[in-house]
């Protein structure tokens, strides 16, 4: 397993890590197979979207925060159960299929590490599966 660290820059932010995780699959010689991204945060996660409109995640955020707004008269006493919701929202972890050593993404696809408790320091846990 690698690892990777992003600092977040808002409560809400999405940071595409194609680049972090296309190194990971370089550097391990990784040519047919599979890589999962991890992400081992309860206020975080990761999903796999349009990368060539930003509007796409500002989108995103306006939708999420309709669905699940900040103050809502939640129990959790830290204040952040919109920031977990979302997270489960979103999910922890995602595959891409890896061919030829290069992940295999669609025309406009693009990993996401998905803030909503910003701005943080956070880990991104990365594993590769060879065919082989």
């Amino acid at each position: 397993m690698n690892s990777f660290t992003l600092q977040t820059r808002s409560r809400t932010d999405f940071i595409k890590i194609d680049r972090q995780v296309a190194d990971f699959v370089h550097e391990t010689g990784l040519e047919e197979g599979v890589v999962t991204v991890f992400i081992p945060h309860t206020t975080a996660g990761i999903t796999i979207n349009e990368n060539a409109d930003p509007d796409v995640t500002a989108d995103m955020e306006l939708v999420l925060d309709r669905a699940v707004p900040w103050e809502g008269g939640y129990a959790h006493f830290e204040g952040n159960t919109a920031a977990h919701v979302k997270a489960s929202m979103m999910g922890t972890s995602a595959q891409v299929i890896v061919s030829g050593g290069q992940l295999q993404l669609g025309t406009w696809q693009s990993l996401y590490f998905c803030e909503f408790d910003g701005p943080r320091t956070r880990q991104v846990w990365v594993k590769g599966i060879s065919e082989r």
